[in-house]
């Protein structure tokens, strides 16, 4: 299917710019192009079918509760504990453990996540400590200065991680349930 362009140039009034081109067919060709054009067409209605999702089966009533993801990705959280440097816990040295090279992406996000809590809360706290000349005196002031004042979202971290404020070192500390706790 073989088309020759024919070039005119423009009339009298248009800019030199401006090309007019058409294509000529040949009357045999017509007919095989518009087999394929509804062929075209088709393919065309039954992809967009396929993509689109054509099944009935989905309801978009808002009556109707979407189910909690059990993921992590995306979710966040403003819930920060005291830290307890004698109960049974792990602190996390925000290092990705990668052993295996398909998964180390996913075993470095909880690390990452980590780290960037950390540094967004402690120059949050550094500001503070500029702007008021102290650090928060205790968990319930870096919640309400901090963290709520500054809207701070972290993100809820994989394999039951939870964020710890320690209030000796005025930092954000990850802990992680130790596997064995000692009796």
């Amino acid at each position: 299917m073989r088309r020759a362009p024919v070039v005119a140039w423009p009339p009298d009034g248009y800019a030199q710019s401006h090309v007019r081109v058409s294509w000529t067919v040949e009357p045999a060709q017509a007919e095989s192009m518009s087999k394929h054009k509804s062929w075209r067409m088709i393919l065309a209605g039954l992809c967009t079918l396929v993509l689109a999702g054509c099944s009935g089966s989905k309801s978009t009533a808002p009556s109707e509760a979407k189910p909690e993801r059990k993921g992590v990705l995306g979710k966040t959280t403003q819930e920060i504990g005291v830290f307890d440097p004698q109960a049974p816990q792990r602190v996390s040295d925000q290092k990705i453990q990668a052993t295996d090279p398909v998964t180390a992406p996913l075993s470095a996000y909880g690390p990452l996540a980590e780290k960037a809590s950390i540094l967004a809360v402690e120059q949050a706290l550094n500001l503070f400590q500029a702007t008021e000349g102290r650090y928060p005196k205790d968990h319930a002031e870096f919640m309400e200065k901090i963290i709520r004042a500054n809207n701070m979202r972290l993100p809820v971290l994989p394999n039951r991680g939870e964020y710890r404020y320690d209030e000796t070192t005025h930092a954000l500390v990850v802990v992680y349930p130790q596997e064995n706790p000692a009796p």
